[in-house]
């Protein structure tokens, strides 16, 4: 484990103080493996490369742990390298179909297995209309309950384009889901 007190030089004028253990790298690795391969699924790696872009962040991090400044939270700042391993990503492979979403799910009753992979699969296909800018600020509030002000620093945006993008995205999700609504009642067939 790292040292429990470090004092890092930001610029000439700014020293932080970095309270608490600066974890080693498989300390980090341990702890937020599961946030960080959740986050590249929710920003839209397909799920055949969601091990080797987890692997890719990783290599980010190993590499760049040294130089961590503690500007923002360790989560902030795996969440804007995940961000930009997930738009790399997602260039690499726009061509292909969502994967499966769910591959087990013991606990659940067969209904309820198809009914949350239909919601999941919904939730998945709703976010690929997102521009990339308005999905990383919705899955990083809506799913993964960052605030604001962390994701303007690790977007590296002004507080107000996270809240200008926030609302477009809720907006932009709530005006797809009422048509889904819309689509799926006219299609239902009337009963009496």
């Amino acid at each position: 484990m790292g040292s429990a007190v470090e004092c890092r030089r930001v610029d000439p004028e700014v020293t932080l103080v970095v309270l608490g253990p600066v974890p080693s790298f498989e300390e980090l690795y341990d702890a937020q493996v599961e946030f960080v391969w959740r986050t590249l699924r929710r920003l839209g790696v397909p799920e055949a490369a969601l091990d080797d872009a987890t692997q890719e962040v990783f290599m980010v991090v190993h590499r760049r742990l040294p130089e961590f400044q503690a500007r923002s939270s360790l989560k902030t700042w795996l969440f804007a390298i995940a961000h930009h391993v997930a738009q790399t990503e997602r260039r690499r492979h726009a061509t292909e179909p969502l994967p499966e979403l769910l591959a087990a799910a013991d606990s659940l009753s067969p209904h309820a297995a198809s009914v949350l992979k239909q919601e999941l699969q919904r939730l998945y296909l709703l976010l690929e209309q997102m521009d990339d800018e308005r999905r990383a600020v919705f899955v990083m509030v809506e799913m993964e309950e960052m605030s604001a002000p962390e994701i303007a620093e690790a977007l590296q945006l002004n507080l107000n384009t996270v809240y200008t993008r926030l609302r477009a995205a809720r907006a932009q999700f709530n005006e797809a889901i009422g048509r889904q609504q819309a689509s799926e009642s006219r299609s239902a067939p009337w009963t009496k």
